[in-house]
C-alpha cells in the first residue's frame, strides 16, 4: 500500500514537471529553427518544428487529464509508461536536431546545436527522474544520433567528442540515480507525517468523543445513583420517626426491611454494571473458551423465558440446533441473555424469536422481535452507556442502559462480532457470530462440587472505616466465626495476639479494604499480615474502586475481589467457596 502511494506520488511529479519541459521545447526549437533555416532544408526543418509542436501540445493535454482527475482506482503503470513513450518521442526528435545541426564546418550553427542539446539533456535530470526509464530513454533518444553522426564525420574531433557524449550521459544516469532516490525518500517522508497528521486527527476526535461519552456517562450515572440513595434516604427518615413513635410492630419492621433489601439491591445492581464495564475496559476478564452446546443453551432460555412470554401474550418461539461453538459459556449466555431481555422488553405485541445460521466456519445467533424497533440514524448510538432511546424519562424499570454496552464489550473481548440490524415500527435483528466447532462434545466436562457445611474460621479483618468494621465483625461473629479485626493491620495483629494469648487463634483468611489510611493499599496489608502469620492465608479483598489501573492491579496480584456494596449473604457464601476451595485436594492458591 506504501509502494502504491509512492509510486503514485512519482508519477504526479512527473507530469506535473510536463508544463516546465513543453514550455522549454517551444522556446528551444522556435530558436533552433531560427538559428538552422538558412544552414538546413526549409521543408525538413518546418516538418520537424511541426512535429515537435504537436508532440507538445499532445503531452500539455494528456498531462491536464492526468491531473484534473483522480486516479486512484486506475492502474499508474499506463500512466508511467505513456510519460516515458512520450519523452522517448521528444528525445528522438532532439536527436535528429543533432544530426542536423552537427556541421563542424558551420561554427554558429555546430556550437548552438551542442549548448542547445548539452541544456536539453542535463534538464532531464529535474524533469525525468521521477520516472528513470523515462529519463534513460530520453537521453538515449537524443545522443545516439549525435554520436552516429560524430563517427560519420570522422577527424580530429570525432573520438574526443564521442568521449564527452559518452561522459555526459553516464553523468546524467549516476545524478538521474541520485535524485531518484532522494525523491522517494522525500515522499515517503510526506506520507509518514500525512499518516500521522491523520492518526493524530483520529486520536483528537476520538479524544474529544470519549471525553463528550465520559460527561454523559457520568450524568447518567450519577443520576441513576442517586435514585435509590434518595429513596434509601427517605426509609431511614420514616424508619426513624417509627422508632421514636415506641414499638414497632413485627410485620411493618419485616416491610421496611423487605423495602429497603429492594432498594439495596437495585443500587447493587447499577454498581455491579458499572463494574462490569470497568472490569472489561480493563482487560482483566479473561474468557475461559470451551465448547458450547447451543442445543443446551437454547434450552435454558427456551424455560427461562417462556413464563415472561406468556404473561405479555407474546409468541416465543425457540428453533434449536446440535451445534458447538467455541466461545465462554458464561459470557455468550450474557450476550444472549442481555439481547433477549431488550427483545422482550421492547416488544408489545408478536413475537420474539430465537435461532441460529451456520456461516461457514461461523454461527449467527439471531435474536428477532416484532418490537418498536431502532432508527437507521441511531443505531450507533445504542452502544453507549446509559442510552435508551425509548425510554427518555429513565424508568429504572426499563433497565439501566448498560446492556448493550456491556454485549459490545464481551463480545470484542471474545473476537464474536455483533450485528444489527432493523426499522422503525417493523422489530430488530440483533445477532452475534461465534466460530462453529465439528469435533463432538468431550465427556469431561466439569462437575460442581457440592459445598459441605460452613465451619467456624479464624478470619483477620482490616478496614480503616469504623462503622464498617463494626458491621462485618458483627456479621462474621453471627455466622459463627472468630474475628480479629482493626482499622489498621496494627491493630489487628495486636487483636489476635490478646485472642491467641487467651486461647487457640488460628488464622484461616483474611480479609481486607483495599485504600486504607495512609499509603497503605489491602494487598500490602495481606502481605503484612501474611509475613507476620509466618504461612500462606486465603484472602479477600473488599473495594468500591473501579478504576482500570486498581482492577489490574488486584487482578494481578491473584487475590479473590469483592465489590462493594458487599450484600451479606453473598459475603459469606464466598468465604465458604475460598474455604472449601482451599482446602480441597485440587485446590488453586488464590
Amino acid at each position: 500500500m506504501q509502494e502504491e502511494k509512492i509510486r503514485r506520488a512519482l508519477v504526479s511529479l512527473l507530469y506535473r514537471n510536463a508544463y516546465g519541459v513543453m514550455i522549454s521545447n517551444v522556446a528551444t526549437s522556435s530558436a533552433a529553427f531560427y538559428i538552422l533555416q538558412r544552414a538546413v532544408p526549409l521543408n525538413f526543418l518546418l516538418i520537424w518544428l511541426g512535429t515537435i509542436f504537436a508532440l507538445t501540445f499532445l503531452r500539455g493535454v494528456i498531462a491536464v487529464r492526468f491531473l484534473s482527475r483522480n486516479r486512484e482506482s486506475e492502474s499508474i503503470a499506463k500512466w508511467e509508461w505513456l510519460a516515458a513513450a512520450f519523452s522517448w518521442a521528444s528525445g528522438l526528435l532532439w536527436g535528429a536536431l543533432g544530426w542536423m545541426g552537427f556541421m563542424p564546418d558551420e561554427p554558429l550553427v555546430f556550437s548552438f546545436t551542442m549548448v542547445v542539446l548539452t541544456g536539453l539533456v542535463c534538464g532531464t535530470v529535474p524533469a525525468l527522474s521521477a520516472f528513470p526509464p523515462a529519463l534513460i530513454g530520453s537521453v538515449l533518444a537524443t545522443t545516439i544520433p549525435l554520436a552516429i553522426r560524430s563517427m560519420m564525420f570522422g577527424g580530429e574531433i570525432s573520438g574526443p567528442f564521442l568521449f564527452l557524449v559518452i561522459t555526459l550521459v553516464a553523468i546524467n544516469f549516476y545524478y538521474c540515480h541520485s535524485t531518484y532516490r532522494m525523491l522517494r525518500e522525500t515522499i515517503a517522508l510526506r506520507l509518514e507525517n500525512e499518516n500521522l497528521a491523520e492518526n493524530l486527527a483520529k486520536e483528537r476526535d476520538r479524544m474529544h468523543s470519549a471525553n463528550q461519552s465520559k460527561t454523559r456517562f457520568l450524568a447518567a450515572a450519577s443520576h441513576d445513583l442517586r435514585q435509590p440513595i434518595h429513596a434509601l434516604s427517605l426509609l431511614v427518615t420514616t424508619l426513624s420517626m417509627l422508632g421514636k413513635r415506641g414499638h414497632v410492630s413485627s410485620g411493618e419492621a419485616l416491610n421496611l426491611a423487605d423495602r429497603a433489601k429492594s432498594l439495596v439491591g437495585n443500587l447493587s445492581g447499577l454498581l455491579d454494571a458499572l463494574l462490569d464495564i470497568s472490569k472489561l475496559d480493563a482487560g482483566v476478564v479473561a474468557p475461559d473458551r470451551e465448547p458450547v452446546s447451543l442445543q443446551k443453551l437454547f434450552q435454558d432460555f427456551q424455560s427461562e423465558f417462556a413464563m415472561h412470554a406468556q404473561e405479555r401474550n407474546l409468541d416465543w418461539r425457540v428453533i434449536d440446533r446440535d451445534i458447538l461453538v467455541d466461545s465462554d459459556p458464561m459470557m455468550l449466555k450474557r450476550i444472549l441473555s442481555n439481547l433477549l431481555s431488550n427483545a422482550f422488553r421492547y416488544t408489545e405485541s408478536g413475537g420474539i424469536l430465537l435461532g441460529c445460521r451456520k456461516r461457514g466456519e461461523f454461527v449467527e445467533i439471531q435474536v428477532w422481535d416484532t418490537g418498536i424497533g431502532i432508527p437507521h440514524s441511531k443505531q450507533n448510538l445504542i452502544f453507549e452507556e446509559f442510552v435508551q432511546l425509548h425510554n427518555p424519562e429513565r424508568d429504572r424499570s426499563q433497565g439501566l442502559g448498560l446492556g448493550l454496552a456491556i454485549v459490545q464489550r464481551t463480545a470484542e473481548l471474545l473476537g464474536h462480532s455483533v450485528r444489527v440490524v432493523s426499522e422503525a415500527g417493523k422489530g430488530s435483528l440483533f445477532s452475534v457470530t461465534v466460530p462453529a466447532i465439528l469435533k463432538p462434545l468431550g465427556q469431561n466436562d466439569a462437575k460442581l462440587i457440592p459445598l459441605a457445611a460452613s465451619p467456624s474460621l479464624g478470619i483477620i479483618v482490616v478496614d480503616d472505616e469504623s462503622e464498617v468494621l463494626n458491621e462485618i465483625t458483627h456479621l462474621l461473629t453471627i455466622a459463627g466465626h472468630r474475628v480479629y479485626a482493626g482499622i489498621s493491620v496494627e491493630d489487628a495483629i495486636s487483636a489476635h495476639q490478646v485472642s491467641r494469648s487467651e486461647t487457640t487463634a488460628g488464622v484461616d483468611l483474611i480479609i481486607a479494604d483495599y485504600r486504607l489510611r495512609g499509603q497503605m493499599t489491602g494487598i500490602m496489608a495481606i502481605a503484612d499480615l501474611t509475613h507476620y502469620l509466618e504461612q500462606e492465608v486465603p484472602a479477600i479483598i473488599v473495594t468500591g474502586d473501579t478504576s482500570p489501573a486498581r482492577l489490574k492491579e488486584v487482578a494481578a496480584s491473584g487475590i479473590h475481589i469483592v465489590h462493594k456494596p458487599v450484600d451479606g449473604e453473598l459475603l459469606l457464601k464466598e468465604i465458604d467457596l475460598i474455604v472449601q476451595v482451599q482446602t480441597s485436594p485440587t485446590r488453586s492458591v488464590l
